[in-house]
């Protein structure tokens, strides 16, 4: 089974897709911030894929980003940014640090998010074969 690991500071979205993911037969866990993510990447197995809200309290996730790039404890896992904060600088580093996709939360319903999700995660599974 396909886990995910949703850094979402908005309880209720979190839930929300951490419900529908598991919906799908995809293992979701959910934390709240950069700090938490970090702590669970270093002392969990690893997602097979990080779905991660760019605007959070604390550190942000352009921070998270190069931090899990420069810690070479943490595996390279992909990352999906989703989120609501549309700015071209911030997408452009992003996509530098590695991202595979950008979405915005506002363009997607929980479904379309969830089918965007799936597809990174079978495309991602698929390459690794």
């Amino acid at each position: 089974m396909p886990k995910i690991l949703i850094i979402e500071d908005e309880k209720l979205l979190g839930e929300l897709y951490k419900d529908k993911l598991e919906d799908e037969g995809i293992e979701a866990d959910l934390v709240f911030s950069a700090e938490e993510a970090l702590e669970y990447l270093k002392n969990k197995k690893p997602p097979d894929l990080i779905l991660l809200d760019i605007l959070l309290p604390g550190e942000n996730g352009i921070s998270f980003l190069k931090e899990i790039k420069e810690n070479k404890d943490i595996p390279d896992i992909p990352v999906v940014a989703f989120s609501n904060y549309d700015e071209p600088r911030a997408k452009a580093e992003a996509f530098k640090l590695g991202v595979k996709a950008y979405l915005l939360k506002a363009k997607y319903t929980p479904k379309e998010m969830v089918e965007a999700i799936k597809n990174f995660i079978y495309s991602a599974s698929d390459e690794q074969s």
